[in-house]
């Protein structure tokens, strides 16, 4: 893909620098803009808007000037574009008007280069929120079960206390793969992650937790080790990384029977959530706090997977024990 933009890549360094968006959010960003300014030129050039020939279109050359010409019309008519020719669901598509509104505000708050953020009205497209999949206890205990049964994996020892840390703690995966040895307190009750944003936040550990993380230390020991501050490493010594995790993952949970459900490592995030709000009772703005999150309704989708609380209630129901009357058979007719 061509260059963006040097508008572009400054909106991207400043999202990096100064609000601490994560690279991979940023990258998004750039990418985004970059396909909308593609688009453009090739509309208004009648170049084709698919394939090499448009990837190939250079906008490294596009300035302010072009810029304080896109109008909310030339909005409305990508996003017509990226349904229909890109075939981006309501969730892509949203992402996008994000970062077109994030860049042109930008341009118009922090750098004083336009009048107006052309993006401002766009409604985003509505997107289905979809109830979160999840482990039930039962499936929960089966996968550690699967992992201290793998006698044959010398790592089983620190899989095992991966995984009971995602399924008590609701981490992300790359909060986990961060986590140093200095990040661990003393006493092994908390530890301290990076999560999005580049925002820190204490995680509490409990019991479970501390009994897998101290018999890990103790085997940690007995491996070469080249990053010595990382708590979790791979097989070479190194940091481990999402993706040996993501495969560890995928790996149990085929074994444990689990391997057709379309269960992603994200998805042991979803099952902390859900076992602490379901089973444990624990109120909906502490569990914001534990995960992480910034605004209170992206906890409040835990809120509704409560399908034992959901199916009590509905037995509470005074006319729950009204059953129909039996009804006589009739006389067949001759």
């Amino acid at each position: 893909m061509s260059e963006s933009p040097k508008l572009v890549k400054a909106f991207v360094n400043y999202m990096l620098s100064i609000k601490n968006r994560s690279p991979k959010t940023v990258e998004q960003y750039e990418l985004d803009l970059t396909i909308f300014f593609k688009y453009l030129m090739a509309r208004d050039k009648s170049l084709p808007t698919l394939g090499e020939e448009f990837d190939a279109i250079d906008v490294s050359g596009i300035d302010i000037d072009d810029i304080k010409k896109i109008t909310e019309e030339d909005i409305y008519d990508f996003f017509l574009y990226v349904s229909k020719e890109r075939e981006n669901k309501a969730r892509a598509r949203a992402r996008k008007l994000s970062s077109l509104k994030s860049f042109f505000n930008y341009l118009e708050v922090n750098k004083k280069l336009i009048d107006k953020n052309p993006a401002i009205n766009v409604e985003s497209p509505g997107v289905k929120r979809a109830l979160p999949k999840f482990l039930s206890l039962d499936e929960s205990l089966t996968l550690l079960e699967t992992v201290e049964n793998d006698t044959l994996s010398e790592y089983r020892t620190r899989d095992f206390a991966i995984i009971t840390l995602f399924l008590n703690c609701g981490m992300r995966l790359s909060e986990l793969c961060g986590i140093n040895l200095t990040d661990v307190d003393s006493e092994m009750r908390s530890l301290r992650v990076l999560g999005k944003g580049a925002k820190e936040r204490i995680v509490y550990l409990n019991d479970a937790c501390r009994d897998a993380l101290s018999k890990w230390l103790v085997m940690r020991e007995s491996f070469t080790i080249k990053d010595k501050n990382a708590l979790f490493i791979s097989r070479l010594g190194k940091r481990i990384s999402n993706k040996t995790v993501q495969a560890m993952i995928y790996k149990y949970l085929d074994r444990a029977g689990l391997g057709n459900r379309h269960l992603s490592v994200h998805k042991l995030r979803h099952t902390a959530a859900t076992l602490m709000y379901q089973e444990g009772g624990v109120d909906v703005l502490v569990l914001k706090d534990i995960l992480g999150h910034e605004q209170l309704n992206t906890t409040q989708i835990y809120t509704h997977v409560g399908n034992r609380q959901m199916e009590e209630a509905i037995s509470k129901n005074p006319l729950a024990a009204r059953k129909a009357k039996s009804q006589p058979k009739e006389d067949d007719e001759d």
